[in-house]
């Protein structure tokens, strides 16, 4: 599909999260000076955050992008599931420009075509180019980046519909060659952010069982863990693909260290702690420059 020519607009502002400027700012602004961070050594390469709407994961999704306050990277490769019905495995936008209530925020297309060539070397098959798509989880973490981050930046949206662990490690095998040889985006001109949420509609008591175990393999910094948890049932991430394919990435780019930050669930948020949906913040460091 050839590029359109017109901004994509927002399908969940005003639903997901606020469709007013200031409140959504401000809100946003809240979630993230409430986090009570660890310590966090070494240079952030990847974030994991969740993607509910922010009145329930928000809480949660502000200790991801309070760890990346102040940063001001060039590129910011966002990576998602797709939960609506497309063939293609891997999916991206067609469209110039990311709008929110807070602004818009331009595509990288010259990286996203160089991403496309790799996973056609790779995996055989490229980016499949989506005009007004409906995908929630990808654009549903940029307004935190647009209140967290230091500076004006481009995206990298992929989504990811084909969620085994072959189009993973290729996808983050070459987000990893996409930055490690341009000069435009090397060191900490880049920044990946793994999207999704944890397990769904169990008790929280199965939640917390669950959640910890997928927190586990994220902790022990393991994608080949992640996609097999799933697989065994001993665990759950609706974005498993994405997450794994960031840690992938971020291992290749020379992340050595994984640190959850927080964990909660809905029940959390709404009292109701019959069927929640869990989520996780964690973020991903190297000690030293490639």
């Amino acid at each position: 599909m050839s590029k359109t020519m017109d901004v994509r607009p927002s399908p969940i502002a005003g639903q997901w999260y606020p469709s007013d400027p200031r409140r959504l700012a401000s809100q946003v602004d809240q979630y993230i000076d409430a986090a009570h961070l660890p310590e966090v050594g070494g240079e952030i390469v990847a974030v994991m955050a969740p993607h509910a709407g922010h009145l329930y994961s928000g809480p949660v999704a502000g200790y991801a992008f309070a760890a990346l306050r102040g940063l001001s990277p060039k590129l910011v490769a966002v990576v998602s599931p797709m939960h609506y019905p497309y063939a293609e495995p891997l999916l991206t936008t067609a469209h110039p420009a990311y709008a929110t209530p807070l602004g818009e925020i331009p595509v990288h297309h010259p990286a996203l075509h160089s991403l496309d060539g790799y996973l056609r070397q790779t995996l055989g098959a490229g980016l499949a180019f989506v005009a007004r798509d409906p995908e929630h989880s990808l654009e549903i973490e940029l307004p935190f980046l647009q209140r967290a981050l230091a500076g004006p930046f481009s995206l990298l949206p992929i989504m990811v519909r084909d969620q085994d662990g072959h189009t993973a490690k290729c996808l983050g095998q070459a987000l990893a060659r996409l930055i490690l040889e341009s000069p435009e985006l090397a060191g900490q001109n880049t920044l990946l952010v793994a999207s999704t949420d944890l397990s769904h509609f169990y008790s929280q008591e199965m939640a917390n069982q669950l959640d910890g175990e997928m927190l586990r393999q994220v902790e022990a910094f393991d994608p080949a863990g992640v996609i097999q948890t799933e697989i065994e049932g001993k665990g759950f991430a609706c974005g498993r693909g994405a997450l794994a394919a960031v840690l992938w990435a971020a291992k290749e780019l020379g992340a050595d260290r994984a640190q959850v930050l927080r964990h909660a669930t809905s029940g959390d948020v709404t009292g109701d702690y019959e069927r929640v949906v869990g989520y996780g913040a964690a973020v991903f460091t190297r000690q030293r420059r490639i």
